[in-house]
């Protein structure tokens, strides 16, 4: 750029910086960890709870959203603030010993994410193409390994990837749900707070025990921390304000996709809606053959693909996540596909001996809610030292709110636990 001056002399200046766009930057983290919201665990939850009680616990599934909204959000500012992810904090300013435990109980967290995930994915599989359960598991396990290969690309080619599978499930179940029907008078009813018995109760605990996953919320700050170089607060809020809109949108995505999910099986299986009733069948495989029979081969192949999208997309963010939790927590890091290989290993043996696919998924579900815990405790004990985040501290509503949602969220995977165990 050159200016005059009054005498006539030219000066060269350096040409002006083009601005920061650091608001542009930080979108895509969310998309990321959203697909969690609705893995595998989540399609047989919302399936099952459609399928028996039809559209009764619309309200849970709006609930369970919103509150992990929030724990998203708390988890992106922590990245943001600090430029640190939570493992990386809770070994920092944690006991070595703590420190330690929540590595080992995160990795054990991350194993049971690994094997509900590839089960859906190998179910997808099985469903398509009727492709044996245990070489899908394989199958699963090598389209895995090359989305895993994009991130060492960058991180924007294995956010497009991952954002193109989850397009793939809403889409999926938008068009099902289009073609089925649904009661839109029912459905505002199952906005407000009711249940249907204690079969009912425990099942509205699973679905909410089920959606905020304890590795996301170690993820979710990982992408959020390194995603601009920001030197000065005004920037930094700019990033928070970015990251607002991208949890809302992400999440929020998440949320009606479950959502769609839910009606589905309300408006196909549910007695009172003139379904067939679930009885003693696979949620995920009847309401599978269900379509196919009331509706078509495309609207059967459309829940299939969803489910494999789903399954391939969270096994893939379930690995990087443990990639993220021990770098964190012990300062170690391995290859990726070499943490694949290994966390894989028990998905492929409960596929190869041929264990109930549901059942499983269930399981993995109740192990995962023992890990939400010392994931969302340390993350709510950070983000309100003002020490830690400075001019990003927690609001006391804030935390009062994210305090509640993490007693409620405890209390009732407690229930779930209990309940499960128990019967």
């Amino acid at each position: 750029m050159l200016k005059r001056n009054p005498v006539g002399d030219v000066t060269f200046l350096r040409p002006a910086p083009r601005p920061r766009r650091t608001g542009l930057v930080v979108y895509g983290p969310a998309v990321v960890a959203s697909v969690a919201y609705i893995d595998p665990g989540n399609f047989a939850t919302n399936i099952t709870a459609g399928a028996q009680f039809g559209y009764t616990l619309v309200w849970v599934i709006v609930m369970a959203n919103a509150m992990a909204i929030l724990v998203q959000y708390l988890s992106a500012k922590l990245g943001i603030a600090t430029g640190r992810d939570l493992p990386e904090m809770c070994r920092e300013h944690m006991s070595r010993p703590v420190s330690v435990a929540l590595w080992i109980q995160a990795e054990l967290v991350a194993m049971a994410t690994d094997l509900a995930e590839f089960v859906g994915a190998a179910i997808g599989l099985n469903l398509l193409f009727g492709v044996p359960m245990a070489a899908a598991g394989v199958i699963t396990g090598v389209v895995a390994f090359a989305l895993l290969a994009l991130e060492q690309r960058g991180y924007r080619r294995f956010e497009l990837a991952i954002a193109g599978l989850f397009g793939v499930v809403f889409l999926g179940f938008a068009y099902n749900v289009i073609w089925v029907g649904a009661d839109s008078a029912g459905i505002a009813a199952g906005l407000v707070p009711s249940f249907a018995g204690t079969d009912s109760v425990l099942l509205a605990v699973g679905i909410i025990g089920a959606t905020v996953m304890p590795h996301v919320i170690y993820l979710h700050s990982a992408l959020t921390k390194n995603r601009a170089r920001w030197h000065d607060e005004p920037s930094r809020r700019r990033l928070l304000r970015s990251q607002r809109v991208d949890v809302a949108v992400a999440l929020g995505a998440a949320g009606v996709t479950n959502l769609l999910i839910l009606v589905l099986a309300a408006s196909l299986l549910h007695d009172g809606n003139s379904g067939a009733g679930l009885g003693d069948h696979d949620p995920i495989e009847f309401a599978h053959s269900e379509l196919g029979r009331v509706v078509g081969g495309g609207a059967a192949l459309a829940f299939a693909a969803a489910l494999l999208a789903s399954g391939l997309s969270s096994s893939s963010v379930g690995t990087y996540a443990g990639q993220i939790v021990m770098q964190g927590f012990i300062k170690r890091r391995v290859p990726l596909l070499v943490r694949r290989g290994v966390t894989m290993l028990p998905a492929l043996l409960v596929l190869t001996l041929g264990l109930p696919a549901t059942q499983v998924l269930v399981i993995s579900q109740v192990t995962l809610s023992f890990g939400i815990p010392f994931a969302l405790v340390p993350l709510l004990l950070l983000t309100r030292r003002k020490d830690l985040m400075g001019v990003f501290v927690n609001r006391p509503l804030t935390t009062a709110t994210a305090a509640s949602c993490a007693a409620l969220i405890i209390g009732l995977n407690t229930f779930l636990i209990v309940g499960t165990f128990g019967s």
